[in-house]
């Protein structure tokens, strides 16, 4: 396969999958750019029904991302930790939110 026809997986996306003390991500670059695409159209399709329970709710913008974050970690078997967070993170820039620290990776 040529280099220009694989998709584009942005560093922070890479970066979830490097290990400390590494250069290159843990898994081959087919398996990390389907991780990418589903992680990508998880976000997107996220977008309206977050978005409107935000508002329906009458709750803070970070809250309902938190909501999210809980919510994709009830199928861990789709996305790990790591994903999850990075797809609100993306949810929230597709929506034009504060982007979340990191606060929740501690959480249950």
């Amino acid at each position: 396969m040529y280099e220009e026809n694989q998709s584009f997986v942005p560093e922070s996306f890479l970066k979830l999958f490097i290990k400390p003390g590494q250069f290159k991500p843990s898994l081959p670059r087919n398996e990390l750019s389907q991780r990418y695409e589903l992680c990508e159209d998880m976000a997107n399709m996220l977008m309206d029904p977050v978005s409107t329970q935000q508002f329906q709710l009458g709750i803070a913008e970070s809250d309902a991302l938190e909501k999210s974050w809980h919510g994709l970690l009830e199928s861990p078997l789709l996305l790990n930790r790591e994903e999850a967070f990075w797809v609100v993170c993306r949810l929230a820039e597709l929506l034009s939110w504060p982007i979340p620290e990191g606060q929740w990776a501690s959480l249950n």
